[in-house]
């Protein structure tokens, strides 16, 4: 009995304890609290002298060789690696019909020639009749030299039939448009071909490799500060150690859909050791003078939505939007509504809403 009556007293003094009206204790210090609301300024630096931004090796020149007609392919002489020239046989193509179309084209040819002969002959001689005044009537003569222009016209027409399809029988031989590699094959002896669209696969994929561009995006906030008459400093991914120099050859002069500029670097490769695709890391020369805003890397609060730094406006937080840039170990570069000097919070997150008092 004595032991339930302790059982039953220790009870109703848990439950009194947790009913009171007695507020948690804030075990946060104060220095972690100064810690949370730590300020630091923006400050203004000049720019490194380059950017470093990666790049990507393409052929000089590179196409896709689809047939002009339709055909079954004959012969095949180049493979994948194969290197041409200019004008070099590719391939043949066989197409059966195309012979019957220039039997059909020669004999109509041949018949209007024939017409148009013997409408000339008749012409002169009715022409050297009517010398004779009343033999032969103006009528008759002109019709003779109507029916004489159409004739010659119509053997005209038909020999540039005739011409037409030795053109499309010389589309059966595939050659090369430029000195290059064989980079696909994608047919063989005894394939149907036919004309395609872009998106169909191609017969051949020929590359100039000779001389490759190295393109570039640069980002929409460094496009008026890249140095186009310094040269650039590239290394590639697959071979570390060799730094390669070279100077901008081109530019798009044109945002891409991702705010960002192409450019061009002209590399030769005549010993063939560069690949295109490869990957390279490339240092773009900047302007001099040009200065950037810098904040330390815990200042900048990323969501899925937005990047902003917390800005100290009369002892009020501002949430201010920002875009990065080039980043070092401590302090990253950004573009945004702010001012040299301006107090930001630093190591801020998103529980500070806009208009929080800030001591």
């Amino acid at each position: 009995m004595k032991s339930k009556s302790i059982i039953i007293i220790s009870s109703i003094g848990l439950f009194a304890a947790c009913s009171g009206n007695q507020k948690p204790v804030d075990m946060t210090t104060e220095t972690a609290k100064k810690a949370a609301l730590e300020t630091c300024e923006v400050t203004e630096k000049m720019l490194s002298g380059n950017a470093k931004l990666p790049g990507q090796l393409k052929p000089y020149n590179e196409v896709n060789i689809f047939p002009k007609v339709n055909g079954f392919v004959q012969k095949l002489f180049v493979d994948r690696g194969s290197i041409v020239r200019k004008g070099q046989l590719l391939m043949i193509l066989e197409a059966p019909e195309m012979e019957s179309q220039l039997q059909a084209a020669n004999s109509k040819y041949l018949q209007a020639q024939e017409n148009a002969v013997a409408s000339k002959e008749k012409y002169q001689r009715l022409k050297q009749a009517a010398q004779e005044p009343g033999s032969v009537s103006p009528l008759d003569l002109d019709n003779a030299l109507s029916k004489m222009k159409a004739d010659e016209a119509m053997a005209r027409s038909e020999q540039s039939n005739v011409a037409s399809v030795h053109s499309m029988q010389d589309y059966l031989n595939i050659r090369a448009p430029f000195d290059g590699m064989i980079v696909q094959r994608n047919v063989s002896p005894g394939a149907l071909v036919s004309p395609g669209k872009t998106t169909d696969q191609p017969m051949l994929i020929l590359q100039d490799i000779s001389k490759l561009r190295l393109e570039v995006y640069i980002p929409e906030d460094y496009v008026d500060k890249v140095d186009l008459a310094k040269p650039v400093m590239f290394t590639l991914n697959a071979m570390p150690g060799a730094e390669h120099k070279a100077k901008i050859s081109r530019s798009a002069n044109a945002l891409s859909s991702m705010r960002s500029e192409a450019i061009e670097i002209d590399v030769e490769n005549n010993k063939g050791i560069l690949k295109p695709g490869m990957y390279a890391e490339v240092k773009i020369p900047m302007l001099s003078g040009a200065k950037s805003l810098l904040v330390p890397n815990a200042a900048i609060v990323r969501s899925t939505e937005r990047e902003y730094v917390v800005v100290v406006k009369n002892g009020k937080a501002a949430l201010t939007d920002v875009k990065e840039g080039m980043g070092s170990h401590d302090s990253t570069e950004v573009f945004g509504n702010l001012n040299p000097g301006e107090l930001i919070v630093n190591h801020a997150s998103d529980e500070l809403k806009e208009g929080t008092v800030i001591k």
